[in-house]
């Protein structure tokens, strides 16, 4: 996506209703026609967004302004791609894996015990600073982990006709139907309820 077409789309909350890294990654653009968001739209956009879904993430960079945001948004692309073909049960066809695996391949991380007086000790695993795309290792780890371990029985987008937000359905019932109850759940049950009154 190029500047001039991300300056149309307005920059709007990241919403964290996936019930997954991967997931609440590629729900970082939502909606349709008008009501259009976009959630990254700068380098610290995209720092943010990793630090509210708890996925490592260090300011310090050498990249050039804007390289993280292009390096997500491509990210970001390629993973809605292969997340639709592999709901749409298309295995064979492996869709942009290269390019999710390019980011992949940035990953250096060590182990590293940490002995904490109130804790004992723990393992923490630590990245070494690299690149600014190596900082999207995180989301494409969980994107990859998503699509070759996930019940993709569960993986769903919601029903609401004008919302475009997937979700992992971790309900104990498996029968969630929304992104979330208070963005569509609670629109549509009142559209349905004035339709009954209307047809009554």
């Amino acid at each position: 996506m190029n500047t001039a077409s991300r300056t149309q789309i307005e920059i709007g909350p990241a919403l964290f209703v996936g019930d997954d890294p991967a997931l609440d990654f590629v729900n970082t653009a939502y909606g349709v026609e008008e009501g259009r968001r976009e959630c990254l739209g700068s380098d610290a956009q995209v720092l943010e967004w990793l630090r509210r879904a708890g996925l490592p993430a260090s300011a310090k960079s050498e990249a050039a302004p804007g390289v993280l945001l292009e390096a997500a948004l491509a990210l970001r692309k390629a993973a809605r791609g292969l997340l639709e073909r592999r709901k749409a049960g298309e295995l064979g066809d492996a869709g942009d894996v290269a390019s999710l695996n390019r980011t992949l391949a940035l990953g250096a991380a060590h182990q590293e015990l940490v002995w904490n007086k109130q804790q004992g000790p723990q393992c923490e695993k630590r990245r070494r600073a690299g690149s600014a795309e190596a900082l999207l290792v995180p989301v494409a780890e969980a994107v990859a982990t998503l699509l070759a371990e996930g019940d993709f029985s569960l993986v769903r987008r919601c029903e609401s006709p004008d919302c475009t937000l997937w979700f992992y359905d971790r309900t104990k019932s498996h029968h969630r139907r929304w992104c979330s109850m208070a963005q569509c759940g609670n629109r549509m049950k009142v559209a349905a309820f004035r339709a009954r009154r209307k047809a009554a």
